[in-house]
């Protein structure tokens, strides 16, 4: 492998990823095809931390929208994210590479609590550290919280895993002629109104000029392709 060119970054999985063809829960092949690329960007050295979604199991917007307070249902989903990150971080451990989950929301029966040092102490030990629960704060998504994670830690850019090879003019699926963008600034992405990320995080990465490389983790090795510059994506930034 060549030189990745980055020594941290923040990897975005959404939960359904975990699900693979199953559509719900967790599908085992394909967390550990996952968790196997995670360990080769590790042993390039790249220091990791990966935040998951939890819609495979949990949608907090859905059952808010069918009479439970918003608040509630999000804090629903957050626990979903932390059983998806408790998943990955087994799997990684089984592959040999030393991971922590570690939660927002307090619960350290099951796992750490997130601080910005506790953090920063296990990548410099090489874990790979699975960022649990969020923000820890209702109305705030999971791509949010992958920016906001990576200003904190410091992170040279943030890795959204999608289902397409980029950022599209429309859904590539649905329209032959949609056309994938190579490269597009934050505020592009927020006037276009680019649904592969909220707004918010969006906004937040170019407040803090931090760069966003949109990819599809689909085939295996994706992640570690992208790392390289060698994968199929789209870079947003500045």
């Amino acid at each position: 492998m060549g030189d990745p060119g980055y020594r941290r970054v923040i990897v975005k999985l959404s939960g359904e990823a975990l699900a693979g063809p199953e559509g719900f829960g967790v599908h085992q092949p394909v967390v550990d095809r996952i968790a196997a690329d995670l360990v080769a960007c590790a042993d390039l050295g790249i220091e990791l931390g990966v935040v998951v979604g939890g819609g495979n199991i949990f949608r907090g917007v859905e059952v808010s929208a069918r009479g439970v307070s918003r608040p509630t249902g999000d804090s629903l989903g957050m626990l979903a994210t932390v059983m998806n990150c408790l998943v990955l971080e087994a799997a990684l451990e089984r592959q040999g590479r030393s991971a922590r989950t570690l939660s927002a929301l307090s619960m350290p029966a099951v796992c750490e609590p997130y601080t910005r040092a506790r953090s920063l102490k296990h990548l410099a030990k090489k874990r790979v550290v699975l960022l649990a629960a969020g923000t820890g704060n209702p109305f705030f998504t999971t791509d949010t919280t992958a920016v906001l994670r990576a200003a904190e830690l410091e992170a040279q850019a943030v890795l959204k895993a999608t289902n397409v090879d980029g950022v599209y003019s429309a859904d590539p699926k649905k329209d032959a002629k949609a056309q994938r963008y190579e490269r597009l600034s934050h505020q592009q992405a927020i006037e276009k109104d680019i649904k592969v990320m909220d707004s918010t995080a969006f906004t937040l990465a170019r407040e803090n000029r931090m760069p966003i490389i949109v990819f599809s983790i689909q085939e295996p090795g994706a992640i570690a392709a992208v790392l390289r510059g060698e994968g199929r994506a789209t870079t947003v930034g500045e």
